[in-house]
């Protein structure tokens, strides 16, 4: 298809200056165009292609340089930045200096909020309607000129808490207050819980049967008074098309119409003309087909969420597929917990192919379960679990546990309650960039007493430390790993199990200039990097395992001698491994001058390859061969040892 009117699309106003008759061509081009550029880069593909009309309508009735529009989760709003003048950037989706996969508010002020993580539109919304009516400047049937407030959120995302408490507030609003509830009946994955269901009925139940019912009669008992029947009035012939009976926002004091075909433009036009001036909060229900417009994302909008690169050839799709992923690893490593113990059992928030849950779902569907995006829930539901004498299991993305610390602080942590959580997405991530970064579990969780923090270097390393996990009752245990494929350069090398508090030596050197100790995958790298230094620099590379506790034996043993300690973790430096290896040399005695750290800087790492993100943060092979000559120049060895200690046997790379 010939592109005619979106390379024209620079500003919304642009938009408004087409015919109606255009807009379908322009819906058609943005769906082409959006498809073309995932499957060259990737990204979130069924979620943008299912709601380009409403945006397409959005945008011609609102104007979002004035009101305010609050974005849930973001990861579909690529159709928002077409339409805003972006569609130059969208070459170099998730790139650097490319067209970012969330909103950001440096790239348009039409983004209010760099968002990835769901739940919060409602809440956010909330606030600017609140502030923009103290300040004078929200809309009213009195100030006309004011800023009118939409916020677009999920089916899935509807369900998590924060957005039922930001329901709960909303609905006490006495101002104008939209809530758009795109309705695909899907999550990433299938939605789950009573609501979702509830959903489902009220789109099979909805047939419209009130179409013939006058505009008056439909509303009269909806909440309100006179002001939403002269609404109802004034909705005329739409009313009989989007008023339903007995919705569930009306508990929430939300007026509620629809469902509506979240794919007809000029109905949504029509309807939205309408509601934008209701002063009162309400929420228009779009029903619309995740992954519109094309036969592979509609019929597997599941796997067509986020693809990676692909091609299409008539039927057939082509995925790029690379090595096997560190998920891959801890989906089968998980069944086979699964089958040799059955007191295992295994949850995920709206995450199953994300984590690798989903065969465990299918294999053992009687204990392991998807929550949906409520990580809060999950983490207190396997704490009621633990605390039966199950071995609960939480796989969950690094960036979205920080949704659940407080539960893991009084639910888990407090009661002494063995959860096991497997923190997925670890460190940086690529093109999902910095709402998705994996920074802070360490940091976070080191707090709680009596946790055990570990991390994988391979997927050998990832099975043991499972399975220490899993016999491991006394407290919270988390195990971390990247998005990235596993490396099997030590598959020929035995994993000795994780001994609490041990690392492991990867690469032993009693000629040692620098002791390289590294958390996770990080030791890898370490590893090249000692092969490719000059003859002049030994080094030795040890595989920390443990964030809490560190081990202090190993740490003792090489500052006595003199030897700089080199610590490289894909964690922020504030509070994380190398901040726990200074800590503990402290509480020794011992000088911690020669401790040099290497880790994710206290500033934001924007979307990107995760080569580059790594190269940023100084954490790319490059990266760590300048580390270690930065710690080697701080080496002043002593010919004897001053502590007498056992040193664990060493496993040679």
């Amino acid at each position: 298809m010939d592109l005619t009117i979106l390379p024209g699309i620079h500003t919304p106003a642009d938009l408004k200056a087409l015919d109606l008759e255009q807009l379908p061509i322009l819906a058609a081009e943005m769906r082409q165009e959006i498809c073309s550029q995932v499957q060259q880069t990737g990204g979130h593909l069924a979620p943008n292609l299912g709601v380009i009309e409403l945006f397409i309508a959005l945008h011609w009735v609102f104007d979002f340089g004035h009101d305010r529009l609050l974005f849930d989760v973001g990861h579909q709003c690529y159709p928002h930045k077409l339409l805003t003048g972006r569609y130059p950037l969208l070459s170099k989706l998730r790139q650097r200096n490319g067209m970012g996969g969330f909103p950001d508010p440096s790239e348009c002020d039409q983004d209010l909020f760099m968002v990835g993580h769901a739940g919060t539109a409602i809440s956010t919304a909330t606030g600017l309607a609140h502030g923009d009516r103290i300040r004078g400047e929200g809309w009213s049937p009195e100030n006309q000129d004011g800023r009118r407030t939409v916020a677009f959120v999920g089916d899935a995302s509807i369900v998590n808490g924060l957005s039922m408490e930001g329901l709960n507030h909303a609905g006490t609003i006495n101002r104008q207050f939209l809530v758009v509830l795109n309705d695909n009946g899907m999550s990433i994955a299938k939605p789950q819980g009573a609501i979702a269901s509830y959903f489902d009925r009220l789109r099979v139940s909805d047939t419209y049967r009130s179409m013939k019912r006058a505009a008056k009669g439909m509303v009269k008992g909806l909440p309100g008074g006179e002001t939403l029947r002269d609404w109802g009035h004034r909705l005329g012939e739409v009313a009989k098309d989007i008023v339903t009976e007995d919705p569930w926002f009306e508990k929430f004091g939300l007026l509620h119409v629809g469902p509506v075909d979240g794919h007809d433009i000029l109905g949504l036009i029509e309807t939205l003309a309408v509601v934008k001036d209701v002063d009162r909060p309400l929420v228009l229900h779009a029903h619309t087909i995740k992954g519109k417009g094309f036969d592979y994302t509609e019929s597997d909008a599941t796997a067509f969420h986020s693809p990676k690169p692909h091609s299409v050839n008539g039927c057939r799709v082509e995925v790029a597929t690379g090595g096997r992923s560190f998920t891959a690893a801890f989906g089968d490593a998980l069944c086979e917990l699964m089958a040799r113990d059955g007191t295992v059992t295994a949850c995920t928030a709206a995450m199953p192919d994300g984590t690798g849950i989903t065969k465990a779902l299918e294999q053992f569907s009687d204990r392991t379960w998807d929550t949906g995006i409520c990580e809060s829930h999950a983490t207190d539901m396997m704490a009621g679990m633990a605390k039966t004498g199950l071995r609960p299991f939480f796989a969950v993305y690094s960036t979205f546990l920080q949704r659940a610390f407080d539960q893991c602080f009084q639910e888990i942590s407090l009661q002494g309650l063995p959860l096991r959580l497997c923190l997925d997405r670890a460190g940086l991530v690529g093109g999902d960039g910095a709402v998705h970064h994996g920074f802070c579990d360490v940091s976070i969780l080191r707090t709680l007493p009596g946790a055990v923090l570990l991390a994988a270097i391979d997927e050998a390393s990832l099975r043991a430390s499972l399975e220490f996990m899993r016999m491991h009752d006394d407290g919270l245990t988390a195990v971390r790993y990247p998005r990235d494929d596993v490396d099997d350069r030590l598959a020929e090398t035995d994993c000795p199990p994780f001994e609490i508090g041990r690392a492991r030596c990867l690469l032993p050197n009693p000629k040692a200039d620098v002791v390289v100790i590294a958390y996770g995958v990080p030791a890898m790298t370490a590893l090249d990097a000692a092969s490719k230094l000059d003859s002049h620099i030994q080094v030795e590379v040890w595989d920390g395992r443990f964030a809490k506790p560190v081990d202090g034996d190993l740490i003792e043993r090489t500052l006595r001698r003199g030897i700089p300690i080199l610590t490289i973790e894909e964690h922020g430096l504030i509070g994380g491994f190398g901040a726990a290896v200074i800590e503990e040399a402290t509480d020794r005695g011992l000088d911690t001058s020669r401790i040099v750290r290497a880790g994710l800087p206290d500033s934001w790492i924007h979307q990107g390859s995760r080569g580059e993100q790594l190269a940023e943060a100084g954490l790319d092979l490059e990266g760590i061969m300048d580390a270690i000559h930065r710690a080697a120049a701080l080496a002043t060895k002593q010919d004897t040892v001053p502590i007498v200690e056992t040193v664990p046997p060493a496993t040679t790379y």
